[in-house]
């Protein structure tokens, strides 16, 4: 099939307007006559334009273009191909479509095919091994690349002139045999060449094939290349041949005299050059043997004694070009008249003098002079320009090099050798400078070149030249960092951090000004003296810093000092240590701070008697964690794994905060599971702290509040603080805790806005699972904790959620690491409680009954269909309620599709397996607890259970806050064997170590929930091994789901700690993933 396509057409025509043009050429029907070889291979034809042009294309046996040609006057000019080939090829690729030359190229493959595995299998019974012998020939200078060339000999016994090498290199591309007389004929299947004669033959078929497609890299024409028995070299050809001989021996023919078993050899050559005086100029004068002159323009290679030399590029670039200068001058020799000396003394004789040998007439080396060099500059200011005079001394003399004469008379009789390469370099400096010259001096006239000159290019003058100043130009100084001075002290009055900086010499409106140019990118700031401040200072960057990270605006900047929320103070003391900003002093306050929040175990504080010796190691660093963050009047979010007893280090720091300040309430908002579990914990460790449940009617609760003044812990639920607020809005809290925080993730919920209206001294959050699904989660915590010190939601989400979640910004996560770092506890079971018996987790994959899986499928493709739909009509944002319906709905056939499918009286494989393990576990003497989402699946357990007289206990949503505490303390007790727990309503605060297996009939998507819902078991208190069993439906959304699962588990979370998940929102992908049949 021939590669003809409009992007390789537009690649040949080098333009649109010529593909154009021969598109409409040809749709015009201009071209005629198209004729074609046997093989398919080779076409001409008549394209008509404003006459008749012959065309010609040449393809090769895979079908790509080789060449074209056209006889059109455009042809030759232009560097792509003309309109009338690109019709031509048009045509010829209309002719392939119709099967023109379908048969001749199928027959032509299969001769191809058969030949080269007859041709394979007789190479591997016969092979000759055939001599080959080349001779490289120099000729005295004629016409560009006619002087060199190649002859080729060939044979088995005897040796045969190939008279023709372009035939000879064609036979080795067609297979056909050469006659080279009675005795012998070269034949391409039989013939082999050794080894080393292979890069030879190579280097002339690759020659060839430039020469087929017209053009040769080598820079011939297409009718020089080949002259019978000669293959013409130019220059690159040349050393081309040259590099591929390396090290091999050859014969050559160089300047009418032949030599046999020539080698290269890559060394320099030793020339004699020797340097007298004529009158008052220089004569330079090379002794060169007869036989050593270049092969090469360029003077790479020398012909020497016989042999080829390859001298080195350094050779090359310093003595070539005097030697060609010598050799094309009159008699050979070179004169330097008087006034170019100097110059060739100070230029010429340092690159050369180590390279040759080198013989100084001793009248001519008498009279060099090199004495030590010195540069002096004196710069000099005058309004807004800087004017320099440059001097560079050789002891008595001293030179302008801006002007043309020296500022002292020259002893003509001396040559003086000028160190050219420090005065290169003091120019390459000015240079830099940007300076201009005038009257024999340099000058600047622009602020900007102006400062870049004296802060950057002025400390580079001085390691090598004498500078001096002006007065008026010392006025343009520059200030650096021994200007600078701040200091950071903690103002216990207005509880807040004061940072002040100062710049010697610049009042604070200045300054202002200052940070205002930084933030607009610019290099310096031009004060009032005149001096420069360099902007990109990396202590005053790092200031400007300070500024921008801590949010502070223009109106906490006030007299050269910054007003900064005290929650910043942890973050701010890490900034200043890893940023090195040794000026910026700390008071004593701040400093101890920082100390008691980073170590707040090295504080001792009176644990209450009562608890002393229930507490573990752990708690009681809790204990003291929230005790620091109290007293300095910050939050924190306790967010130790479930089962480590968060409720219990609240209860001793809330009892040890009111024996030590006294009597005031604390709030804690509770899930309403969980609100009458607050009360039972109080009663269980101390009868020191008042408790009040502020539940029931709306008039009831409005009594209870306002009593709440003489109790210690007031405890109500997330809905009825909603409904509530504005009467909790009249009290101020020692404390407002929020227990299970997970319910303010969502910042814009009444949860979170109901919560963040509490008034309170201090505010804490505990939760096993600070982030479920998105970094915003966790701002909403910190928002209400400490609000602002995440930035707004708006910020955070450009600063960090974006760049962490989106980008994988390391960085960034490890900024907000440190952030908060001081304001989160989070320790895990493993970590803390050794003596903890092992998790088991196990997933077992079950198959849907027949029946089930029609159902399944029939769905799965009815709700792909509507979700595509949907998407496309409303875009995928605004489709999720669908999508999640859909997920839903094959969840719940997934699990049973009697869940909602009425009358079905079909089986489901699920629940079947289900059964099995539930009688064996239950033989081993296992209690189980169950958890589903859906509570008409846990009523079709129940009737499972019911029929196989397995005695249960069951909690959803329905059952009232007091009757739960009585079902897990029975369940705790021993009564029941498996306790059926809507997820929902028990994943979280109950305390079940009853149970010793856990079981998640429908696994979701968020694994922290799941784990939520299996600590209710594996938590401090549990003496046997628990074991975790998720149920996953095979083939179905369920086992794509608990893959996706998986997924997400992989992207570690460094915000909390090592081990933690940051799961993002399902992507349209992984839900195109999860509709997949």
């Amino acid at each position: 099939m021939l590669k003809i396509n409009d992007r390789i057409l537009m690649d040949i025509a080098k333009s649109y307007e010529s593909y154009i043009r021969g598109r409409q050429y040809y749709e015009s029907g201009r071209v005629s006559n198209v004729k074609f070889n046997k093989e398919c291979t080779r076409f001409k034809g008549i394209v008509r334009g404003n006459e008749n042009y012959e065309v010609s294309a040449v393809f090769d046996s895979m079908g790509n273009l080789l060449s074209s040609s056209c006889t059109c006057p455009a042809y030759a000019k232009y560097s792509g191909d003309c309109k009338h080939i690109i019709a031509f090829l048009l045509k010829i690729k209309e002719f392939e479509s119709m099967g023109a030359f379908g048969e001749r190229i199928d027959k032509n493959s299969a001769k191809n095919i058969i030949e080269y595995y007859r041709d394979k299998d007789e190479e591997e019974k016969v092979s000759v091994n055939i001599e080959c012998e080349y001779e490289f020939n120099m000729k005295p200078y004629q016409k560009v690349g006619e002087s060199s060339y190649l002859n080729l000999k060939i044979g088995e016994d005897r040796l045969y002139v190939v008279k023709n090498i372009k035939g000879f290199l064609r036979s080795l591309e067609t297979g056909e045999d050469i006659n080279f007389g009675k005795n012998f004929k070269f034949s391409p299947q039989i013939h082999k060449f050794k080894d080393e004669d292979m890069g030879i033959i190579n280097f002339l078929r690759l020659l060839y094939e430039n020469y087929e497609i017209n053009y040769s890299e080598y820079g011939f024409k297409k009718e020089n290349i080949f002259r019978n028995q000669k293959v013409l070299l130019t220059p690159i050809a040349l050393k081309s041949f040259f590099s591929l001989m390396n090290g091999q021996k050859f014969n050559a023919d160089i300047m009418g005299r032949k030599y046999e078993n020539i080698t290269i050899m890559e060394d320099d050559l030793l020339f004699n050059i020797k340097i007298k005086g004529k009158n008052s100029d220089l004569i330079i004068d090379i002794n060169s043997e007869e036989d050593t002159f270049p092969l090469t323009s360029d003077g790479e290679y020398f012909f020497h004694r016989n042999q080829i030399y390859r001298i080195s590029q350094e050779q090359k670039e310093s003595i070539i070009p005097l030697y060609n200068e010598i050799m094309h001058s009159k008699n050979g020799i070179l004169r330097i008249p008087e006034q170019y000396k100097e110059d060739f003394i100070s230029e010429v004789l340092p690159n050369i003098k180590n390279k040759v040998n080198l013989d100084i007439d001793k009248k001519v080396e008498d009279a060099i002079y090199s004495p030590e060099f010195k540069c002096d500059i004196y710069f000099d200011r005058q309004d807004e320009v800087i004017l320099g005079k440059v001097s560079f001394i050789y002891e008595d003399i001293i030179i302008n090099p801006f002007s043309s004469r020296m500022d002292v008379s020259v002893n003509k009789e001396r040559i003086l050798l000028r160190d050219r390469e420090k005065e290169k370099h003091i120019f390459k400096l000015l240079e830099e400078g940007d300076f201009k010259v005038i009257d024999g001096g340099i000058y600047i006239d622009k602020e900007e070149k102006i400062f870049d000159f004296i802060y950057e290019v002025i400390p580079k003058l001085q390691e090598c030249c004498n500078i001096y100043y002006s007065e008026s130009f010392k006025g343009l100084s520059i200030k650096n960092s021994s200007y600078f001075s701040g200091g950071i002290k903690l103002n216990k009055k207005l509880n807040m951090l004061e940072f002040n900086f100062e710049i010697d010499g610049i009042d604070s409106k200045e300054l202002e000004q200052v940070f205002k140019s930084i933030k607009e990118k610019k290099k310096y700031f031009r004060l009032k003296d005149g001096s420069f401040l360099p902007l990109d200072n990396k202590e005053l960057m790092d200031v400007r810093n300070i500024a921008e990270y801590f949010g502070t605006d223009k109106r906490k900047f006030k007299n050269g000092t910054m007003t900064i929320h005290r929650f910043n103070s942890i973050c701010l003391n890490n900034f200043l240590k890893e940023k090195g900003l040794n000026f910026v002093k700390e008071d004593d306050n701040f400093k101890k701070l920082v100390q008691d929040i980073n170590e707040p175990n090295d504080i001792e504080y009176e644990i209450p008697a009562e608890l002393k010796g229930i507490l573990r190691d752990y708690q009681k660093f809790g204990f003291k964690w929230l005790k620091t963050l109290s007293k300095y009047g910050f939050g924190g979010i306790l967010a130790d794994d479930m089962g480590l007893g968060k409720t219990l280090q609240i209860i001793t720091f809330l009892l040890s905060e009111k024996r030590e300040k006294g009597p005031m309430p604390s709030l804690i908002i509770a899930p309403t599971s969980l609100v009458y579990n607050w009360e039972e914990e109080v009663r269980k460790f101390t009868s020191d702290l008042k408790v009040l449940i502020i539940v029931g009617n709306k008039p009831g609760r409005k009594e209870l509040i306002k009593s709440l003044g003489d109790y210690d812990m007031v405890i109500t639920s997330y809905p009825l603080i909603r409904r509530d607020i504005d009467l909790y809005q009249k009290f101020e809290f020692r404390c407002c805790i929020l227990d299970e925080a997970q319910h303010i993730k969502n910042y814009r919920s009444l949860n979170a806005n109901s919560v963040k209206k509490i008034k309170a001294n201090n505010y804490f959050a505990l939760t096993g699972t600070p982030m479920e699904n998105s970094l915003i989660e966790l701002w909403s915590i910190f928002d209400f904790l400490m609000p602002g010190y995440l930035l707004s939601n708006r910020k955070f989400l450009e600063k960090y959620e974006k760049p962490i979640v989106k980008g994988q910004d390391e960085r960034t996560l490890d900024d907000l690491n440190n952030r908060i770092k001081p304001f989160i506890l989070r320790r895990l079971k493993k970590d803390v409680l050794k003596e903890l018996p092992d998790k088991i987790e196990q997933r077992i994959v079950v198959d849907m009954t027949k029946e089930q899986k029609k159902i399944y499928l029939a769905y799965l493709k009815s709700i792909r269909g509507e979700i595509e739909k949907e998407i496309k009509d409303k875009g995928f944002n605004k489709s999720q309620i669908k999508i999640l319906a859909g997920l839903t709905r094959l969840r719940q056939i997934c699990c049973h599709p009697a869940i909602f499918i009425e009358n079905y009286t079909g089986e489901s494989g699920k629940l079947n397996s289900l059964e099995e393990i539930l009688k064996d576990a239950i033989d081993g003497g296992r209690r189980i607890l169950l958890f589903s989402q859906f509570t008409t699946m846990l009523g079709i357990i129940k009737t499972m259970l019911e029929k196989n007289n397995i005695s249960y206990m069951y909690l959803d949503g329905s059952v009232i806050p007091q009757e739960r505490g009585n079902l897990v303390r029975e369940f705790n007790e021993g009564v029941g064997k498996v306790f059926l727990i809507s997820l929902k309503a028990g994943g979280t605060g109950l305390n079940l170590i009853g149970a010793d297996m856990v079981i998640h009939f429908d696994p979701w998507w968020n694994p922290a929930v799941e784990e939520q819902a299996t600590d209710r078991a594996y938590r401090i208190g549990q003496k046997n091994t628990v074991q975790v069993i998720k149920l996953v439906t095979k083939g179905t959304i369920k086992e794509k789901i608990f893959k996706l699962q998986e997924r997400k588990k992989e992207i570690i979370d460094k915000v909390i700690v090592e081990g933690e998940t940051l799961i993002s929102k399902m992507s349209q992908d992984e839900i195109s993933y999860l509709f997949e049949s």
